[in-house]
């Protein structure tokens, strides 16, 4: 694929200068770019490396002097990283997944594939699920009975998806990750020691713990438009209603969704986050990487939390919050200073408890 600079600029919605009809196969970090190649300059941190590549064009900071960085050809953009999305958009073709039907697909009789939708080699689609119009769905796939997939999905090879399980369009999801399983749900015949340590809030009660029995998933998972889902990402059904995903949230890898959980709209979850069961995520909330959700809480529109977070209790909308247990941020830092000031105060107060003891001593 090719494109000029004058092709990308316009696509970037970005000012270009000079020779804009210099063809582009690819993009490069400005040290080992090729003449063919649009080197990323955003910065001016950048431009020691336009001199040690060979790019005849880049993308520059506002302000660049482009002509004295030896460049032919200069793309300016205000925000550079949005930029970015713009250009990766641009140039990733994506998997390559053959028009129509693979002959080695499975496809149960009862379900329903869309216009234009292309199915890879040893994909397996179940009983009345239904694909949208211009999917594409890559090796080793399977989608289980009653499960919906929107339009202009694209599913990565080696993805579960479970039965009955709602999906709306523009889905995206990277491999391996495992949509529609079981929620983790057991419970014992008798009051178990797990019950009676929440309920005295950890002193030791006479509960013993006895043969755990499944609380089986009747619900499903319903993920609404414009959502991503990382590689390995598991999750998992509701018990009776289900679990819920937001239009325009994204996924990360290994992020966990237990039974019965919402995540709002526009919400980000790096890679790691485990979210409990029943729990509600607002919208708009960001959670780093590691963070740590306890079940049945409720975390607020606009959140934000560092990575590693634990929010053992809710966490009000707008809030940034750091540490475990969760705080604010500034009260986090703040703490953090004075455990790193404990064993100096330790050894003050051993001090001080010597000198009381001589002095006692002496009287």
């Amino acid at each position: 694929m090719g494109l000029t600079v004058k092709d990308i600029a316009t696509a970037l919605e970005a000012q270009a200068f000079g020779a804009v009809g210099i063809w582009i196969e690819g993009a490069s970090e400005p040290s080992s770019a090729t003449s063919s190649q649009l080197a990323l300059a955003m910065d001016p941190k950048y431009a020691e490396g336009l001199a040690e590549g060979q790019a005849r064009a880049a993308i520059v900071w506002d302000g660049a002097d482009w002509t004295a960085l030896g460049l032919e050809a200069a793309i300016v953009v205000p925000r550079p990283r949005y930029a970015m999305s713009g250009l990766t958009a641009l140039m990733d073709p994506g998997p390559e997944i053959a028009q129509g039907i693979h002959t080695s697909a499975v496809i149960d009789p009862t379900a329903k594939i869309g216009a234009n939708a292309s199915i890879g080699p040893l994909v397996v689609i179940g009983a009345r699920a239904e694909i949208g119009p211009n999917a594409r769905i890559a090796s080793h796939v399977t989608i289980a009975e009653d499960a919906v997939i929107g339009e202009d999905a694209l599913i990565h090879s080696g993805v579960r998806i479970g039965a009955r399980v709602q999906i709306g369009a523009r889905f995206i999801c990277q491999p391996g990750a495992v949509i529609g399983a079981d929620g983790f749900s057991f419970v014992t015949p008798e009051k178990s020691r797990v019950e009676d340590a929440r309920a005295n809030l950890g002193q030791a009660g006479e509960a013993i713990n006895a043969s755990w029995t499944r609380i089986h998933s009747l619900g499903g998972v319903e993920i609404c438009d414009d959502v991503e889902i990382g590689a390995n990402t598991c999750i998992d059904r509701g018990t009776i209603r289900s679990t819920k995903i937001g239009n325009r949230t994204k996924l990360d890898n290994l992020v966990h969704i237990g039974h019965n959980v919402e995540v709002g709209e526009d919400s980000l979850l790096c890679g790691q986050v485990g979210i409990a069961g029943s729990t509600r995520i607002g919208n708009r909330v960001v959670l780093g990487g590691q963070c740590g959700v306890s079940d049945n809480i409720f975390v607020g529109d606009d959140v934000v939390a560092g990575g590693a977070t634990k929010m053992m209790s809710k966490v009000p909308a707008g809030r940034i919050v750091l540490g475990y247990p969760a705080m604010k941020m500034e009260q986090y830092l703040e703490a953090s200073r004075n455990w790193r000031r404990l064993p100096r105060l330790m050894d003050d107060i051993n001090s001080l408890k010597s000198a009381i003891k001589s002095d006692e001593s002496d009287t």
